[in-house]
């Protein structure tokens, strides 16, 4: 006569529990993540404390939206191709940035950026840069 093993007894619950609980961290996640582009977005920064690279991703912000403030371009960042570990923060890839118009016309790497929101998309002509305030255009 055999016995039903732990598994058979407690697996389905396990597992249940570990699907909500991967779903709170992700819920939780991209909250953290619109909070973040809002309070960037409204009050233009401060950039700190932002969320984690790990968090964006899985909280589905894949790009990062860099607006140089010397030529007044807007670009995208893919976040999953950075390669910085999964616990930086957001803000730390702020000095990193570099603008490749600015940086060509002077001849050296130019570095004049701010970043301006997390998105989980590109900037194109369906979804367009982020606006910092209202009134600007």
């Amino acid at each position: 006569m055999g016995s039903k093993s732990r598994e058979g007894i407690y697996g389905g619950a396990v597992r249940a529990k570990e699907e909500r609980a991967a779903e709170a961290r992700k819920a939780a996640d991209r909250l953290a993540c619109e909070a973040w582009t809002a309070r960037m977005l409204a009050f233009q920064g401060p950039a700190q404390p932002s969320p984690v690279l790990g968090d964006a991703l899985n909280a589905g912000y894949r790009y990062l939206e860099v607006k140089c403030l010397g030529c007044d371009t807007h670009q995208t960042v893919a976040l999953d191709i950075v390669r910085r570990p999964k616990s930086t923060p957001i803000h730390e890839l702020e000095r990193y940035m570099r603008c490749k118009l600015c940086s060509e016309q002077r001849g050296y790497p130019f570095k004049r950026s701010h970043l301006i929101a997390v998105r989980p998309t590109k900037i194109s002509a369906n979804d367009p840069r982020s606006t910092w305030w209202p009134g600007e255009r």
